[in-house]
């Protein structure tokens, strides 16, 4: 009994499966990554907005070779690809944070303390290590390391393509099985009957020798649709199964409607047939927002404001602005027409709710005129 072979939980086997041959998960990742790293953020002291800060420079242009936007994408890429991103800060003479830089989860190794609480990294590249100091009691090291929740590791995350791998391994699996009936002329295999009159056998030369010319003659894509000419008492019948039979379609669609439903994409937007109108397509987007990347930018704003942020000034709080994100505009509108529509309310109260300013004399509350007949 042969074992099915599936693809090794090993951050390289997932990432060259996953992410770079199947077209699924790479869109999925990307919608997610960019859609996040989209988003401008916004920060506070003390209920202030502030518009101009060293944070907000730092996260806007975190290296001399990365914008802010390809930071973020960089680093939710690899939280969404092995379930870890690492983020290493570079510290100026003033020993705040002068730079950020994500590392590749697969070189590094965490060392545990005595206590079991990781308190430095290990970083290897090409044999060369270093220690990076990860002090995450203090929150005040130089790693931040960000995981997906892993039920049976107490140091590593869980990458979504682990609840996907097979799901994955079938749909690549599809794809090549299709592609390899493509290049072998769009036919299935079948098998070449000659008679079996006295003297028609073949011994193993003539048989090598007959194998070869139909190999060269019909197979490949540019042999596509060619008669195959039998000359003798010879027949030519079909061994393999049509697509229609196995139901590869059908069987490739379900595999991707499953990778997607575990990185949490409506499978309209990874490509997925179905109700494909306008509406619909609108309504995915909402929901993946809803569902998927603003939960992953509330993780990753919470854990900024635990560990960044206070290692400039305590106080500050970093906040990502929501109305700037154009699938949530319809939310956005009923949540402004409530407010709006609030008598209990004070002018400047609405204008706090919605991100305003107050006004000097807004402390009063405003009532509509009723029409009197």
């Amino acid at each position: 009994m042969e074992v099915s072979i599936w693809t090794p939980r090993r951050y390289e086997a997932l990432a060259e499966e996953g992410y770079q041959k199947n077209v699924i998960v790479y869109r999925a990742v990307n919608l997610i990554a960019r859609g996040a790293a989209s988003v401008p953020w916004r920060l506070y002291y003390k209920e202030e907005e502030l518009l101009h800060h060293p944070l907000l420079d730092l996260l806007h242009c975190p290296s001399p070779r990365q914008a802010g936007s390809a930071f973020i994408e960089a680093t939710l890429a690899y939280l969404l690809l092995a379930g870890n991103s690492y983020i290493e800060i570079v510290r100026g003479f003033d020993d705040c944070p002068a730079e950020l830089h994500p590392l590749r989860p697969d070189r590094i190794k965490i060392i545990p303390s005595a206590t079991g609480i990781p308190h430095a990294y290990e970083y290897t590249v090409k044999g060369s290590h270093r220690v990076l100091r990860g002090d995450t009691l203090s929150r005040e090291g130089n790693v931040l390391h960000l995981r997906l929740f892993h039920p049976l590791n107490d140091w590593y995350g869980m990458s979504p393509i682990e609840a996907a791998a097979c799901s994955i391994d079938q749909h690549n699996a599809v794809a090549g099985h299709n592609l390899a009936l493509l290049q072998n002329g769009g036919r299935p295999s079948g098998a070449l009957i000659i008679g079996q009159g006295e003297g028609q056998n073949l011994n193993h030369e003539q048989r090598e020798e007959l194998r070869q010319d139909v190999k060269s003659l019909y197979e490949g894509e540019l042999n596509a649709g060619r008669i195959l000419i039998l000359e003798g008492d010879f027949e030519w019948k079909e061994m393999g199964l049509s697509p229609k039979d196995l139901d590869f379609i059908n069987g490739k669609n379900l595999s991707a409607r499953e990778i997607a439903q575990a990185y949490g994409v409506p499978p309209m937007l990874v490509g997925v047939p179905g109700d494909a109108t306008f509406s619909n397509y609108k309504e995915a987007r909402f929901h993946l927002w809803e569902d998927t990347i603003l939960p992953l930018l509330d993780y990753l704003t919470d854990e900024f404001n635990l560990w960044l942020a206070p290692q400039f000034e305590k106080g500050l709080k970093l906040s990502y602005d929501i109305d700037r994100i154009p699938a949530l505009a319809q939310r956005r509108e009923e949540a402004w027409a409530k407010i709006a529509g609030a008598h209990f309310l004070t002018i400047n109260e609405k204008r706090r709710a919605v991100g305003y300013a107050p006004l000097e004399n807004g402390d009063v509350l405003f009532r509509h005129k009723e029409n009197v007949k």
